[in-house]
């Protein structure tokens, strides 16, 4: 069953200490950094179970920097940008729930992606980002989260696990012509 993140403190001092990425929520300025860590970061972890013309098509509409400026222009939504040294290394994307699950209401919030590079992971910087962007989602109180993981990403799944999130029968999802299961944590 699907539950709001747990209501205990997220312990990101240690780990955050050992990073350097700065967040800050993004801008409209930044709708180019998105796209292109977006997509730099999809691939990185995805690209090696699509033909490069499926790859490319859905990177084009998923990641573009039209879609980052209609997100950045979604009152409802709110991103953030991850920062190491001037260099986009990650961000997160929230707002309203709009997976197709029966159990999804209009009073659910959804973490639609939250990326970070490959060689940046570990050190804390993902964790910070979650917190921050879960925050922003319970800014009015406790809600149910939704986060669509796609079930061969065992990493993402792990994640979500330790910070309390239970899977979901999913749904399926088409990135491209190879469906996916989706779990919802």
């Amino acid at each position: 069953m699907s539950e709001s993140y747990p209501k205990r403190a997220l312990d990101t001092t240690s780990a955050a200490s050992a990073s350097t990425g700065g967040i800050r929520r993004a801008t409209p300025a930044d709708a180019e950094a998105l796209a292109r860590i977006g997509a730099s970061t999809f691939a990185e972890t995805f690209a090696h179970l699509y033909p490069p013309d499926d790859l490319a098509g859905f990177l084009a509409e998923a990641h573009s920097v039209e879609r980052a400026r209609a997100d950045l222009a979604d009152p409802n939504k709110a991103v953030w940008l991850v920062e190491d040294g001037g260099e986009a290394i990650g961000f997160a994307l929230a707002g309203p729930c709009k997976l197709p699950h029966p159990e999804v209401t209009a009073a659910c919030g959804e973490l639609e992606r939250i990326y970070l590079a490959a060689g940046r992971q570990g050190g804390g910087v993902g964790s910070r980002l979650f917190a921050e962007t879960l925050a922003w989602l319970e800014r009015e109180g406790p809600r149910r989260i939704w986060i669509g993981v796609w079930s061969e990403n065992l990493g993402a799944q792990r994640f979500y696990a330790r910070l309390g999130f239970r899977q979901k029968p999913g749904y399926r999802l088409w990135v491209a012509p190879l469906p996916g299961d989706v779990r919802v944590a």
